[in-house]
């Protein structure tokens, strides 16, 4: 039994709320053959090795390019999900907002695994995360940017 009270592995990740200038914030879209269409934060699972901040610089040069140090954690998640290579997992997700000088990354760094299924990346305006017909993860993203922005408006 692990501390979420199940015996699931425990799989920690870093993740990135990238917010441009226009308060856009960047996802990616994943398509995966066996579930619909979902769109995510930059980031990824924490080598054994890493801290959450460590990981969360990582996994951002590695999916977009940019090479930013990560700030305070703004956010954490716990969802159960069934990681890309079919694995169920106990998420602990923390989540560090980055804001960049504009909306350009680059996806030169991406994994073998990543250029399979990573298919798309947009920026998203919080009006476009209300409307948006696919599923984007965290469920919570838009309060958590809506957060985040009034404790730092800059």
């Amino acid at each position: 039994m692990n501390e979420f009270g199940n015996t699931k592995r425990i799989r920690r990740a870093a993740r990135s709320i990238v917010l441009s200038p226009a308060g856009r914030v960047l996802l990616f879209r994943f398509d995966l053959s066996d579930r619909p269409p979902f769109w995510v934060t930059p980031g990824g699972e924490c080598d054994p090795h890493e801290t959450f901040e460590q990981a969360a610089c990582r996994e951002l040069f590695e999916e977009t390019g940019l090479t930013h140090e990560p700030g305070p954690q703004i956010a954490r998640t716990t969802p159960e999900f069934i990681t890309v290579e079919g694995e169920p997992v106990q998420a602990d997700e923390r989540y560090f907002l980055i804001r960049v000088e504009e909306e350009v990354i680059t996806t030169a760094h991406h994994t073998e695994l990543e250029q399979k299924v990573m298919t798309q990346h947009r920026w998203f305006s919080l009006a476009d995360l209300a409307q948006w017909p696919e599923a984007i993860f965290p469920e919570t993203l838009s309060v958590i940017i809506e957060e985040a922005q009034r404790s730092d408006p800059s």
